[in-house]
């Protein structure tokens, strides 16, 4: 594995670990400005990823699919974020600090509406990936060397496709109410 690859894996690591950081702190410690602190540094992850690979590149690598896998990754990390943080900040209160309610498994329209922010959420993060994508494909300036960036942004198109089919047909066939 190269570098931009172990980058990627440290900043995901990163990610969440000042996620739990953020959550402990600002739970089981009281500390609410610490919690928000640690809640703070998750762009900074993303800014560092985004600077090692422009450097990497700009020094004459040829971007392979962990250089396009880090535009992914921040178009992700930039359009889920808050809502990964809203989730887990849920998780942790119901879980391990036994406060609030059950998390409750979405059924009918309301599915179909969660589904369709979701969608929404994968789409902006596919125009910021793809910006990325096209800002990096542009900056390299050589098709031999860049080829890799263009295949990813196809392929997640395709992706985004299945995402908006799947995301209608919920609209047609709502999920049904589990029943024990």
């Amino acid at each position: 594995m190269n570098f931009i690859a172990w980058t990627i894996i440290a900043c995901e690591v990163g990610f969440w670990v000042v996620i739990l950081l953020g959550l402990i702190s600002r739970y089981i410690f009281k500390r609410e400005k610490l919690g928000i602190f640690f809640l703070a540094l998750t762009p900074v992850i993303d800014l560092v990823l985004l600077a090692i690979t422009a450097i990497d590149l700009y020094n004459g690598a040829i971007a392979t699919l962990a250089h396009a896998i880090a535009a992914v990754y921040l178009g992700v990390s930039i359009a889920f974020g808050k809502s990964m943080i809203q989730w887990a900040d849920e998780k942790f209160l119901y879980y391990v600090q036994k406060q609030g309610s059950k998390p409750v498994r979405k059924t009918g329209m309301e599915h179909a509406r969660h589904t369709k922010k979701g969608f929404m959420q994968h789409l902006l993060a596919f125009i910021i990936g793809g910006v990325l994508l096209l800002a990096l494909i542009f900056f390299i300036d050589d098709s031999s060397r860049s080829e890799v960036l263009w295949n990813t942004l196809r392929v997640w198109g395709i992706i985004l496709g299945i995402d908006f089919v799947i995301t209608i047909s919920y609209f047609i066939w709502p999920r049904p109410v589990k029943t024990k």
